[in-house]
């Protein structure tokens, strides 16, 4: 059941231009729309590491079709004697990055001592998991004006979810997308990181018009079980993923952070192919099937044959 709530500045009560029809309300980042036509796949490697890394991963994230790219420069890490990022030096590699491919940034920020620097760099602020519930950082990438990336705390109800979003609404900033990456379950560990609730997406999607995208790498913790979670997520008419990416041939145990569930180029191109053919199937509604022989089963047959590219 989708939880009743009180009007929000983030849910579609307050915007009935995005309730009827059924529409998002999009964000512009860095030149790119999230929450058109189009899903936005945004790709990079889990962290920065050093300059060589993150503009191999860059060029590689372009080659592939990915419109956005990620990384990591100030890490929240479980244990304080893990890699925290590269700090303001990562930024400047990022910015590298993005004036060679002309990719778009999205970057986290931990701090709202730090929120200002971060945003001098990205296009997009990230809110961590972690995050979620850091309330004066809210309140501060609300007034900073950046487009903001508010994932998902991996323990927190739809509410909640919400509810920090009306945060950052509060702060003056519309410009907000909702990013799934999993929840926390008895089943952890057992065969991934996290739950990937791909029933809060779509009631998510029914409560407010703004972008929702899913990280499936976080949810997988292993790149083997990436695709099959974009496949399904796409299938539901999410509006973009967030995808770790490694190094063709890379070491995973030496990879600072999460090497485990970083993907390589080949399998992110087809990961980018499958949300263009699911964009394709979005401009034109298909009708239910009646046989193989009349309109309608030739509109399935082009369905199939979209997912099979």
């Amino acid at each position: 059941m989708i939880p009743a709530l009180p009007p929000l500045r983030v849910t579609r009560s307050s915007h009935p231009e995005y309730a009827a029809p059924f529409s998002t309300r999009p964000v512009m980042a860095g030149g790119v729309t999230v929450g058109g036509e189009r899903p936005v796949v945004i790709a990079g490697p889990c962290t920065v590491e050093s300059r060589e890394q993150t503009l191999s991963i860059a060029r590689a994230c372009k080659k592939a079709g990915a419109r956005m790219l990620r990384g990591g420069t100030f890490k929240p890490r479980t244990s304080p004697y893990s890699f925290q990022g590269m700090g303001k030096e990562g930024l400047e590699i990022l910015a590298e990055a993005r004036a060679e491919t002309g990719l778009p940034i999205v970057t986290e920020v931990l701090d709202p001592r730090l929120v200002e620097l971060v945003g001098s760099y990205a296009d997009v602020i990230q809110v961590g998991s972690r995050s979620m519930q850091n309330f004066p950082l809210l309140t501060e990438v609300g007034r900073y004006g950046k487009p903001v990336l508010l994932k998902r705390g991996f323990g927190a109800t739809l509410e909640e979810w919400l509810y920090a979003a009306e945060y950052v609404a509060l702060g003056g900033n519309m410009e907000i997308i909702f990013c799934e990456r999993g929840i926390r379950t008895f089943a952890n560990g057992a065969y991934d990181r996290a739950t990937l609730d791909l029933a809060a997406v779509h009631a998510l999607r029914r409560l407010t018009p703004f972008p929702v995208i899913v990280d499936p790498s976080h949810a997988a913790g292993h790149a083997d079980l990436v695709p099959d979670l974009a496949a399904a997520a796409l299938s539901l008419g999410v509006d973009g993923l967030l995808i770790e990416v490694v190094q063709p041939g890379a070491d995973r145990t030496k990879v600072k952070c999460d090497g485990e569930q970083g993907i390589v180029p080949d399998e992110l191109a087809s990961i980018v192919a499958r949300a263009e053919s699911e964009a394709a199937l979005r401009r034109g509604p298909l009708a239910p099937v009646a046989s193989n022989d009349s309109d309608d089963g030739r509109a399935k047959n082009r369905r199939v044959e979209l997912v099979k590219q």
